[in-house]
């Protein structure tokens, strides 16, 4: 098998492509907060974490926090069991508002390629992206260096989760 070269697109299944689709289009409506019009009620973070893996995590103001991989696998309703997970997504998405001006309105989604991340926010007037790279974050103006601390604060809620899930299926 070839290698991968690390600016080559990541492999996805359809499963993937679908539901990273569905939360960058999710309607603000749908939650069971009130979401002003120029609010972020959600974000949707594509990581690059391998070679072949790439992580897509979504956070809503109402905690709901998820991760889909790109070989069709995910990690869901953890939200739903623990509030720890939830205070860390409600904070990031709080948060978010402030990486507004770093952001440009998008209506297309692409890939990230390489280690970039893709953040994307979600509001009623649309979706708006910037891209941090995490190599150069101690570098970065301090929104993106809190954005970037908040949502690593998500995955390692969402790891202790998994965690908890595992020693109590034991």
């Amino acid at each position: 098998m070839a290698r991968r070269s690390p600016l080559d697109r990541y492999p996805v299944t359809q499963k993937y492509l679908m539901t990273r689709g569905q939360a960058l289009t999710f309607p603000a409506d749908l939650l069971s907060v009130k979401v002003k019009s120029e609010e972020v009620y959600g974000m949707v973070i594509d990581m690059p974490m391998g070679v072949d893996v790439v992580t897509t995590m979504v956070c809503f103001i109402n905690g709901a926090a998820n991760l889909y991989f790109n070989n069709g696998n995910e990690y869901t309703g953890a939200s739903m069991r623990y509030r720890n997970l939830v205070q860390a997504a409600r904070n990031l998405v709080l948060q978010a508002s402030e990486l507004k001006p770093f952001a440009e309105k998008v209506k297309a989604f692409d890939m990230p390629v390489g280690k970039t991340h893709f953040v994307y926010l979600l509001t009623k007037k649309g979706v708006y992206k910037t891209i941090i790279e995490p190599a150069l974050v101690a570098q970065s103006p301090v929104q993106i260096q809190t954005a970037f601390s908040l949502y690593q604060n998500v995955l390692n809620e969402v790891r202790n989760c998994q965690l908890k899930d595992r020693a109590a299926n034991q």
